[in-house]
């Protein structure tokens, strides 16, 4: 398979990852909007939130629970932090393999992102 996600949960890529477990993997976003930017990932291949199903709580509240996780080892919990899913082309998602943003570090305005 040639997303780019899935070879990083294999190895194939280097990533900075943060933080992981059986389920999921936080790493560094290569294009951070903000001080701390983590993506949060399925190890199994989701093409994104907008395919998910009942058969995915499970990893999607791993994914949830993850974020907390990071945000509170990045030092960005008690601050506060976003989350973003990213679904299609029009959103600005780039890789088609379900991830989560957590971006803090810093106060947040809208739209989240810069516009292009």
């Amino acid at each position: 398979m040639g997303c780019l996600f899935c070879k990083i949960v294999a190895g194939e890529i280097s990533a900075d990852v943060v933080h992981q477990d059986d389920t999921v993997l936080a790493f560094r976003d290569i294009a951070p909007v903000a001080p701390t930017h983590l993506l949060v990932i399925p190890k199994r291949h989701i093409e994104h939130a907008g395919v998910t199903s009942a058969g995915d709580a499970e990893v999607l509240q791993e994914m949830l629970a993850m974020a907390a996780t990071v945000a509170d080892m990045e030092g960005i919990a008690d601050g506060g932090y976003r989350l973003v899913f990213n679904v299609g082309d029009d959103s600005g998602n780039s890789v088609a393999h379900l991830h989560l943003h957590v971006v803090g570090g810093r106060a947040m305005g809208w739209p989240p992102f810069p516009r292009s």
